[in-house]
């Protein structure tokens, strides 16, 4: 009886799952047996660390990625870090084939004077405070009143709305108390997001958009000089549904009158940031903007007329961008892995020819493989691509065979390093906990913030019984 195929996946967010999912589902005459491996304690990536938590549907994500992992068929090796806990060559010893699936998770540069002083924020640090990542800081500085968001995404209308937000309107989510805490104290007044491009050009999607303006005791304000369409606008007003629905939103917003809030969200359009100003000692003092004007083809020409905002804090949400991992190489302007379809390449220069030298059985998946962009289906569609070549080189046997492929082989190697891994059980059993503290609020759960409160709660059940099963500890 021939072996099953192993497969390693680094990186469990939605990527990595469907990864694993479409591997499991493909069309194939062998068995194969799936390791995913996730740096944090618990999995979903983005969807648990990357989305404001006041969105409902996040939910319905995270249990499609549930039933997945839950069917048993796939194992889940958290709280292992890529680089130092497992290195690649630890991993090709076991594996016949590892896809990376990390992600972009850190913020995109602007590159414009000033960006680096003082309360001048990446916006996924403040993604990461809200969302109770467990290896930032719980300090969030909100001392300022008027603050500036650049970017014309949805990354930029979640920052903008939880700024803008009352925190006791975030108390029915996820939100544990030192977040609650730092809302509650924030002195935020008015929070105005600034965009590049025109209103038909704007990335948001339409829901976010209108879940906007259902938040109570913000007036939303927008500016009606800001409104204009060109023929390359209407023209994708007429073709894209949601371009359409965004445009209309927008424009049922200029309908509104303000209401005397206690917060004000301004959308700002037709702005490009050109400097930060404000200097080390006092931080920033307000953003420059220059007017654009639309060129007729979805694009934009410079005015040469400038204005000044006086704001005293500024969030750029203008992307994210990919990380080097060790022991692969790394596409430092796109922020990628560089590869074919999937095929991690050794050359850069040749990332996109079918006959690049690829390093045999390492894949990419997911935005490490294609950069930030791109929703759910997008990523399906990636996965495929890659789990379609990872097959294909197994069965023409240009994978090279691992060493050590027991199943048992891995698990021995993290005990004997001391690694403390989360299995599916133990965040099973830390999303139990987090239940547990939501019950009594009336709340679906309360996340948990610190990795030791993490694992803590992983390894409860069963700390004396198996250590194996979550790691030493």
């Amino acid at each position: 009886m021939t072996r099953p195929l192993r497969v390693a996946i680094i990186g469990a967010g939605p990527a990595g799952i469907y990864a694993a999912d479409l591997l499991t589902k493909a069309e194939r005459e062998f068995d194969v047996s799936i390791d995913l491996f996730e740096r944090l304690p618990a999995p979903f990536g983005l969807v648990r660390y990357g989305v404001a938590p006041d969105h409902p549907r996040i939910k319905g994500i995270t249990n499609a990625l549930i039933k997945v992992l839950d069917r048993g068929d796939i194992r889940l090796f958290a709280n292992v870090d890529y680089g130092t806990d497992i290195t690649r060559e630890e991993l090709q010893q076991h594996y016949d084939a590892v896809i990376f699936s990390t992600g972009c998770f850190v913020d995109a540069k602007l590159n414009i004077p000033g960006i680096d002083l003082p309360r001048s924020y990446g916006a996924a640090d403040f993604v990461n405070w809200y969302d109770a990542h467990p290896d930032v800081s719980q300090e969030w500085p909100l001392d300022t009143k008027e603050v500036a968001v650049i970017g014309n995404g949805n990354v930029a209308l979640d920052v903008a709305r939880v700024l803008a937000k009352q925190a006791d309107d975030m108390l029915t989510t996820e939100i544990p108390d030192h977040v609650y805490e730092g809302l509650k104290r924030s002195e935020v007044t008015d929070v105005h997001v600034f965009g590049r491009r025109g209103p038909a050009q704007a990335k948001f999607t339409p829901l976010e958009l209108r879940e906007l303006g259902h938040v109570k005791d913000v007036d939303i304000i927008v500016y009606p000089e800001d409104f204009e369409f060109d023929e390359a606008s209407m023209a994708q007003i007429h073709s894209n549904n949601q371009t359409k629905q965004v445009t209309k939103t927008l424009t049922d917003f200029t309908l509104r009158e303000p209401t005397g809030a206690k917060r004000r969200l301004h959308l700002h359009f037709l702005h490009a940031p050109v400097a930060v100003l404000g200097d080390e000692d006092t931080g920033v003092t307000g953003l420059r903007t220059e007017r654009q004007e639309l060129d007729g083809r979805g694009g934009v020409n410079a005015t040469g007329t400038f204005v000044d905002w006086p704001v005293d804090a500024i969030y750029r949400a203008v992307g994210y961008f990919g990380t080097p991992l060790t022991e692969l190489p790394f596409d430092e302007l796109k922020g990628v892995i560089p590869n074919h379809e999937g095929r991690v390449v050794d050359a850069l220069s040749q990332a996109e020819s079918a006959d690049a030298p690829w390093i045999p059985g390492v894949y990419a998946t997911g935005w490490i493989k294609r950069g930030p962009v791109g929703l759910i289906g997008h990523t399906k569609g990636d996965a495929l691509e890659t789990i379609t070549h990872l097959i294909e080189d197994h069965v023409a046997g240009r994978l090279p065979a691992p060493s050590a492929p027991g199943e048992d082989a891995i698990t021995e190697r993290l005990a004997a390093k001391g690694v403390d891994y989360v299995d599916w059980e133990g965040y099973h059993r830390l999303e139990a906990a987090e239940k547990q503290l939501g019950e009594p609020h009336g709340r679906e759960r309360i996340k948990i913030a610190t990795r030791e409160g993490m694992l803590a709660e992983a390894r409860r059940a069963v700390q004396a019984a198996d250590p194996i099963a979550v790691g030493e500890s």
